[in-house]
């Protein structure tokens, strides 16, 4: 039932709660997210505008009149950047040499992750629903709330459980989450549901609140592969752990030309563009400038994920209300979303209620 009261003001709340949400729950400085996230917004704008027709902050490139492919972006803000950081650090490859053995965890693990492998399945439960989230942004959160909550967060980036855990936990319950938006609203959480979503549009199925009621063998079909899923992927992890830790034996010489290599690959097989592989380099400086001044990523990811979808359902409320923003509080959904959302930009500012300084530490 609440699904059917979602109208485009619900949902413009809805994912400026997400993106409000990401900002606060940032590692470094809030403002330094806040202002990462209007940088993302602003990227998202750049295209054909879809009902005016005109074009905006193209430049007459035909590349970017379908706007800047998200691929390019991530691959350069993550991949190229990250090879580029270290190259810059020049750090020495060191590699532990042990045999691996104690693959379950003993009491003493379950002990010191259970409250991290909570706090990350709620968190990434609730990431996971919202537009744009996804398993990439919930464990990013569940990292940063970890380190923030832990009493020897300079023990992050060596191996602590809780580091593993709860973005662990977060990246699961997210991935899962994501299918609810889809399946009751029809509303894509991240890129790999927008592309089930056009699956399913081929083969006639229009996601919704009556999809239970039209197809519910697609639907508990869905369900269930999920713990089928999880139960196979432990049953291979397990045993190829061995292979994936030869991986990291690879001389620092061999892996970040790899990395490139497959960075190149990967965003030119999708267009076949080579304007987009120039994309990839620009936001890989872009992405190591980030690092350096330890500006966050993630805000900026989703902001640019959200920014299409955002300015839809403001154009589309704001028609609705003939250009009124009262239209956001006079709905009772909309209401709680947007109350929610502005507390959590106002509670910072409060004195007592401030972030301690070692939320000023990067991800490392």
């Amino acid at each position: 039932m609440i699904a059917l009261k979602f109208g485009p003001p619900e949902y413009f709340s809805l994912m400026f709660l997400g993106l409000t949400l990401l900002i606060y729950l940032a590692s470094g400085s809030m403002m330094k997210a806040l202002m990462t996230a209007c940088v993302g917004i602003f990227l998202g704008t750049i295209g054909t505008d879809t009902i005016s027709g005109i074009e905006r902050f193209t430049y007459r490139s035909y590349t970017l009149m379908d706007g800047i492919g998200l691929i390019p972006v991530i691959m350069g803000l993550f991949g190229i950047a990250e090879v580029l950081l270290n190259i810059d650090e020049a750090s020495k490859q060191e590699i532990y040499k042990t045999r691996i053995s104690n693959l379950l965890p003993t009491l003493r693990d379950w002990k010191d992750s259970i409250l991290s492998i909570l706090r990350g399945t709620f968190l990434g439960f609730f990431l996971g629903i919202l537009p744009g989230g996804g398993a990439t942004i919930a464990s990013f959160g569940a990292y940063a709330v970890e380190k923030r909550l832990s009493k020897h967060p300079e023990k992050f980036g060596s191996g602590a459980i809780e580091g593993v855990a709860g973005p662990e936990s977060a990246n699961n319950a997210a991935s899962q989450a994501s299918f609810i938006p889809l399946l009751t609203l029809g509303i894509p959480a991240n890129v790999v549901m927008a592309i089930l979503l056009g699956a399913l549009m081929i083969y006639n199925i229009k996601p919704g609140p009556l999809l239970i009621k039209n197809h519910p063998d697609l639907f508990w079909g869905v369900v269930g592969s999920m713990y089928i899923g999880n139960v196979m992927l432990l049953i291979l992890n397990i045993p190829l752990i061995g292979i994936w830790v030869k991986i990291l034996k690879l001389p620092y010489p061999i892996l970040f030309p790899l990395i490139l290599l497959f960075c190149l690959i990967g965003v030119y097989s999708v267009n076949n563009n080579m304007v987009e592989i120039v994309i990839m380099i620009i936001f890989g400086i872009v992405g190591y400038l980030m690092k350096k001044f330890k500006y966050e990523a993630a805000p900026l990811i989703l902001a640019f994920v959200l920014s299409p979808l955002l300015e839809n359902a403001l154009r589309q409320s704001l028609l609705m209300s003939h250009g009124s923003f009262s239209i956001f509080f006079t709905r009772p959904l909309s209401l709680i979303l947007m109350v929610v959302a502005i507390l959590l930009l106002i509670l910072p500012l409060i004195p007592g209620l401030k972030r301690p300084p070692k939320g000023e530490e990067e991800i490392s």
